[in-house]
């Protein structure tokens, strides 16, 4: 039998390596320390637990729910629009509702992509910014993480050569993997490119509440005056509200756009199960005093994670949002890649991070490092590491880190 056409334009999931090396550790025993995957470890709000046990079993909540949300979720997150970023929506053309913000992805490139569309993706990224469009027939061509000249040089070098000419770019910030964050000015540029350009903005801002500088909530880039006529934007409840497994997110923007994806999901999917998007309303309207707590705990864990890694050899820029650290791979490993890397950390220190290679070619000199652990365990996984690179020096002839800082 021949491969499947879909299936052969996806490389091979690179995470899977790290993971089977994974479960093998855990299956003899081994208590693996995993910053790998960004799963939220924290408990979802008591208030909105209880909002889906009120709900659940009452009349009706057992049928088929509404496809692009049911009215009172998407109100609630055009309120949090209008609370949270000055930017008003209509909750009934310009919101739609996603089983998550990756879902909402995949099927606005099943919407919008034909067969040979050229679409612009950071990388390294979230890989569904790439794949979901690779899938629908699309071709990526990269341009750099950083908000900055290069960004802009990439995207007029893509117009200029690529043919066809791109439709689409990919805005990711607070960044995952890199936690690299964008400034409204930024976005004002960004915007100003797509109507000169003829291009869709696509943006996820899945980590728009998972900041560490309280004077610089990261913004919106339908903030931006006219953005609408070209823009949809993504968010998620799953870091926010420490609700991923509840698979709630929101697509929300241009009408036309919105209007596209709203029919593509309605062949697909009858939406999330009409209690969670009950609990999820009561999530955006209700105390948000949860969000600063959950903020504050990842902060520590950073700080954490920045301390304990340091003293341990291994320095690790300060992220400024995300639950994320890129982290470069030190220096007498780099040249055996990300992959082989992050499976010698299983092996050799019982840690578990993702290689940055899953995201992107770009990425392979880094691994991603989610402070999904409490501060005790990353400080253990500190502790781990150290011990494995002073190993490593006297084993394998590598200067141990610890010295060579």
């Amino acid at each position: 039998m021949t491969d499947f056409h879909r299936i052969r334009r996806l490389p091979p999931y690179v995470f899977e390596q790290v993971n089977r090396v994974k479960a093998a550790a855990r299956n003899n025993g081994v208590d693996i320390i995993d910053l790998g995957m960004g799963n939220p470890d924290l408990d979802a709000p008591a208030h909105v637990i209880e909002k889906l046990k009120e709900t659940i079993g009452k009349p009706r909540t057992d049928r088929y729910s509404a496809s692009k949300g049911i009215p009172g979720l998407r109100r609630a997150q055009a309120a949090y629009y209008e609370r949270r970023f000055g930017v008003k929506l209509n909750p009934d053309t310009q919101v739609v509702a996603t089983l998550g913000s990756k879902e909402g992805f995949a099927n606005m490139a099943q919407a919008i992509t034909a067969p040979g569309d050229v679409i612009l993706t950071p990388n390294p990224s979230y890989p569904i910014h790439a794949f979901g469009f690779l899938m629908a027939g699309g071709v990526i061509r990269s341009v750099p993480v950083e908000p900055d000249a290069q960004f802009f040089h990439a995207m007029e070098r893509a117009v200029q050569h690529s043919i066809p000419k791109p439709i689409a770019v990919v805005v990711c910030y607070p960044s995952n993997p890199t936690a690299t964050v964008a400034s409204l000015d930024f976005y004002k540029d960004v915007v100003a490119f797509a109507k000169k350009n003829d291009l869709i903005v696509l943006s996820d801002l899945a980590y728009a509440e998972l900041y560490f500088d309280d004077n610089e909530p990261p913004p919106s880039v339908l903030q931006v005056p006219g953005a609408m006529d070209v823009t949809v934007e993504f968010t998620s409840m799953s870091k926010t509200f420490s609700m991923a497994g509840w698979r709630m997110g929101f697509a929300v923007g241009n009408e036309r756009l919105i209007a596209a994806l709203s029919r593509v999901k309605s062949y697909l999917d009858y939406g999330a199960y009409t209690p969670i998007q009950v609990a999820a309303a009561a999530a955006l309207n209700g105390p948000q005093e949860c969000i600063a707590e959950m903020r504050e705990t990842y902060k520590r864990r950073r700080d954490a994670m920045v301390d304990s890694f340091g003293r341990a050899g291994w320095d690790i820029p300060v992220p400024k949002a995300s639950m994320f650290a890129w982290a470069p791979i030190p220096e007498p490993f780099r040249a055996m890649g990300s992959v082989e890397f992050s499976k010698l950390l299983i092996e050799k220190a019982e840690v578990a991070v993702a290689p940055g290679v899953g995201f992107g070619e770009h990425g392979d000199d880094y691994v991603r490092i989610a402070v999904v652990e409490n501060e005790q365990r990353i400080r253990q996984a500190a502790r781990n590491i150290r011990r494995f690179f002073e190993q490593a020096g006297t084993l394998h002839n590598v200067v141990p880190l610890s010295a060579a800082r």
